[in-house]
């Protein structure tokens, strides 16, 4: 919790003191939305649109387009006649490349009597992002059989917001801004920011508007019975160099190549089951939206509208969710984290050497150190994921070439585990050690649970530091595996060997310090003072694909899960109904959140917990089918499930988010057990099951280095088949049962 002391407004009024429990990551919402809001991105750049096509014109929504987390237009806004279109439809492609909206006219009467009849005019809003700019086309048809005079206007205006302002944030001062009518075409916004940065803002109209100011572009309109008018408005986000403007359609080839290049080398799926399969495109779409062209390779932003940066340990998970199908964004996001993998002690921005980056920022609050996350390392869990990903990808793909490219970067990081991870050396990694960490510069909680109340005591307490998650442990313990296979892949056995005596040494204290038996489960964590946390957490399912759990523990593990307690019916809960801070309203204390389920459900398959497997897909599956546009959100509420009605959404869920997107993909190769043998050139399925809500499933252009199969499995009775259907590369594909 944070306490601004006497703050003050520009004016230098004193003005109320917030205590706001989960700043710096807290979302205000102060209402619901009017209109449903769309989003679109490309590379750094992305928009959130209202179903309208408008920005600003309606509560409820952090509209505008946003470029390095900054809004470079707020407002946005087509009217007739100075009053709103009405919304006949809008939709968002398959591919996630436009907006469509469709709307018409409104009544309009003159004198009291209607002098246009609503329908008469057909509106087509037609929207996508590429290079830094905003693209809309406004295509007018007349469908009625007299010519129609008209005024129609767009409003519009930028405020420069930085992302944590949108967010609620509040600032006592801010930069310069100036706007300016350039020509009869174009209008400038120019932002010079505190920081010392000038932002632009170009808007271009074509054809040219019978008036323009700097807030509306106005067109006195005659359009024929039958014709169609179009209008094209353009809207720059400039930083430093002008990238060449484009036009409306050539822009648009360019980005459906783009888009189409980006998911090049990655598998496709069909089911026999409808719904799966529009979400799964949903949810490939999505993941190729959010991933972001940066100098190190390919990255998936973590969600719009409040992630849409690099963020370590979204970019880790999201990227092991998807390696069987895409390994090209785990090599992206391995080289991209080590890039940025911290060097020095910085206290501010929680960096130590050998740490990898938990979220980077771009915007002017960053750069003036009024939020810490222009280079943040406060995650305790990226560490060990990174080292984690290397190996599994080198597995997935024999690149050792990417393996001895990142080796320097693995032993650093390993090195953080063993000194600065373990601050106070039992052999644990911890986060924290005093009250205040983390309040006034970040995080007070560093793991993927970063609420300020996510870590707790059976009575309700708060935990106090340093605290050692226990899904962390896990990743601790894995990471050594890793190390040591990747070890060995490079010829150093002694290291190997070391590395695997400490991933032993590490189970065996695990499960003295971290078993409960009064609750049946790994505790939570434990805090400063070596007291576990009893408290019945889904951190615990996450234990079971680390493969620390002991067999024994590993059943009660798994049976809890699915107890009625954690499982709603639309998921595993992230905290146990009946625990003192459940709340399925919360962000992490009772919430449901895909990417927690699909870990689980990956864990609940390396124990060879199939039919608990079946049970959170099937579940997520449900909730997806209730989704506006079959989309699994970042959270959503953990009320039991009820016959006939979907699942409660949370109210400021990111969505698209990137784990969210993979989780489907992690279920499915949780449920087929694939796995990959690059040096025999093999493909395995390991205990393949289908869940009941499909009889088959094609995986295409599955890729094993330079080879590609197309596969088929098809439920037989109570066991499953399998068919190659093509093979151009002499792969191995079989099946083992246990």
């Amino acid at each position: 919790m944070r306490t601004d002391a006497s703050p003050q407004t520009a004016d230098g009024a004193v003005r109320s003191i917030d205590i706001v429990a989960e700043t710096p990551l807290y979302i205000a919402s102060t209402g619901p939305s009017a209109r449903p809001r769309r989003t679109l991105k490309h590379d750094d750049t992305f928009a959130v649109f209202d179903s309208h096509g408008d920005m600003g014109a309606s509560a409820g929504g952090p509209d505008g387009l946003f470029d390095h987390d900054t809004r470079y237009l707020s407002r946005l806004e087509l009217l007739i006649n100075g009053m709103q279109l009405l919304l006949l439809g809008s939709s968002v492609r398959d591919d996630n490349l436009t907006l469509t909206a469709d709307l018409t006219n409104p009544d309009i009467f003159h004198d009291g009597r209607i002098a246009l009849q609503r329908d008469s005019l057909h509106f087509v809003r037609t929207a996508y992002l590429w290079n830094g700019a905003a693209h809309q086309r406004i295509a007018i048809c007349n469908h009625s059989a007299a010519p129609i005079d008209f005024t129609l206007a767009l409003t519009f205006g930028a405020d420069f917001a930085d992302l944590f302002e949108v967010r609620g944030e509040r600032r006592i001062r801010r930069g310069i801004l100036h706007e300016r009518v350039r020509s009869e075409t174009d209008v400038a916004f120019v932002y010079v920011g505190l920081d010392g940065t000038e932002r632009n803002t170009n808007i271009c109209f074509e054809p040219p508007p019978t008036q323009l100011l700097a807030s509306v572009a106005t067109y006195r309109i005659r359009l024929e019975a039958g014709k169609v008018l179009r209008i094209f408005v353009s809207v720059e986000c400039v930083r430093s160099q002008l990238a060449e403007r484009a036009n409306f359609l050539k822009g648009l080839v360019a980005a459906n190549r783009d888009r189409r290049r980006v998911s090049r080398c990655a598998a496709s799926m069909e089911t026999s089951n409808e719904v799966l399969n529009e979400a799964l495109c949903r949810a490939m779409a999505d993941l190729r939206m959010l991933i972001t062209a940066t100098p190190e390779g390919l990255y998936p932003y973590a969600g719009i509208p409040w992630y849409s940066t690099t963020f370590g340990r979204d970019g880790l998970l999201t990227a092991l969710q998807m390696l069987w199908c895409d390994p090209l964004i785990a090599r992206g996001v391995l080289r991209r984290l080590a890039a940025y993998q911290a060097t020095t002690l910085d206290a501010i921005k929680n960096g130590e050497p050998g740490k990898i980056l938990h979220e980077m920022r771009d915007g002017e609050m960053a750069a003036l150190n009024e939020v810490p996350f222009g280079l943040y390392y406060g995650s305790v869990d990226s560490t060990p994921l990174f080292v984690i990903l290397v190996g599994d990808y080198v597995e997935r793909t024999d690149d050792e070439v990417t393996l001895r490219e990142l080796w320097p970067a693995v032993e650093k990081a390993l090195g953080w585990m063993d000194s600065f991870g373990d601050s106070d050396g039992d052999g644990f990694l911890e986060y924290g050690g005093n009250d205040d960490e983390g309040l006034n510069h970040g995080l007070r909680n560093q793991g993927w649970k970063d609420s300020f109340d996510a870590i707790f005591h059976s009575d309700g307490e708060l935990a106090q530091g340093p605290i050692a998650l226990c899904e962390v442990q896990g990743y601790a313990y894995a990471a050594k595996r890793s190390a040591a296979r990747c070890a060995r892949r490079l010829g150093q056995h002694e290291a190997a060997a070391r590395f695997d005596r400490a991933a032993d040494d590490l189970r065996v204290r695990f499960e003295d310090a971290f078993w409960c038996e009064d609750i049946g489960l790994y505790a939570i964590a434990l805090d400063g003072a070596k007291r576990p946390c009893r408290v019945r957490a889904s951190n615990a399912g996450h234990l079971l694909w680390t493969g620390i759990a002991s067999p024994d523990r590993a059943r009660r593990v798994a049976d809890a899960m699915i107890s009625a307690d954690f499982f709603s019916g639309w998921g595993i809960r992230t905290i146990a109904k009946g625990e003192p801070r459940y709340n399925p309203m919360s962000y992490h204390n009772g919430s449901i959140w895909p990417h927690d389920n699909s870990f689980i459900a990956l864990g609940l398959s390396r124990y060879g917990f199939q039919q608990h497997v079946d049970k959170v897909f099937q579940a997520a599956l449900a909730a997806a089918s209730y989704m506006e546009l079959r989309r699994l959100p970042e959270l959503f509420c953990g009320f039991r499930r009820r016959a006939g009605a979907g699942p409660t959404l949370y109210p400021v869920a990111c969505s698209p988010q990137a784990w969210a997107g993979g989780a489907l993909f992690l279920m499915i190769q949780a449920a087929l057990g694939i796995e990959f043998d690059p040096a025999a050139r093999a493909i395995r399925f390991h205990n393949p099951r289908l869940p009941p809500s499909f009889d088959q499933i094609v995986l295409r252009q599955l890729r094993l280095n330079d080879a590609t199969v197309d596969i088929e499995l098809r439920r037989s009775g109570s066991h499953v088949s399998m068919r190659v259907l093509r093979n151009i590369g002499a792969v191995q594909v079989s099946m083992v049962v246990d």
